[in-house]
């Protein structure tokens, strides 16, 4: 056993140093290695400055790039429909939602069912002049939907509900 301590070296900083000058010194010498002209700095196509841009521009710019104008175009047609069509045909008519292109709009009775039927032309028009051309393509309207009679478990396919005994 031996009692020799090895000699104590230079401290973990100064060690790094060593290395690292030693490092250079061997790549500045190494004759393969060529130097290779510095890299421009990579901007993305989209990036035109790094200046402070409006949040709606950026928004809009998000959102046509990630192909999300669709979903938000139906998104703002149902939450702004009073403001698109009118107080007096929001307080009759209701927009539920907008799938491909068509507009689905549920009415509260048959007579503005068929009154926004006949006015389809110009609601497309002043939607589509708001969101964008082609945002709706089509108005799908409904008149209010007929209550169910069916009640229970067990009934009969030739039932006609209560208006079988009108007469």
């Amino acid at each position: 056993m031996s009692t020799e301590q090895p000699e104590p070296g230079p401290p973990g900083v100064d060690l790094a140093r060593a290395a690292l000058a030693e490092a250079r010194e061997r790549a500045r010498t190494n004759p393969r290695r060529a130097r290779r002209p510095a890299a421009a700095p990579r901007v993305r196509p989209d990036e035109q400055s790094r200046d402070p841009q409006l949040f709606g521009s950026v928004l809009d710019e998000l959102v046509a790039d990630r192909g999300w104008a669709a979903p938000a175009a139906a998104v703002g047609v149902v939450d702004r429909w009073p403001q698109l069509v009118g107080p007096e045909i929001a307080a009759r008519a209701q927009a539920e939602s907008l799938t491909d292109g068509v507009l689905l709009v549920r009415a509260e009775s048959t007579a503005w069912a068929t009154q926004l039927r006949l006015m389809a032309p110009d609601i497309l028009r002043r939607l589509n002049t708001e969101l964008g051309h082609g945002t709706v393509t089509r108005l799908d309207v409904r008149g209010p939907t007929a209550p169910s009679w069916v009640r229970g478990p067990l009934r009969t396919r030739d039932s006609r509900g209560p208006r079988d005994t009108y007469g």
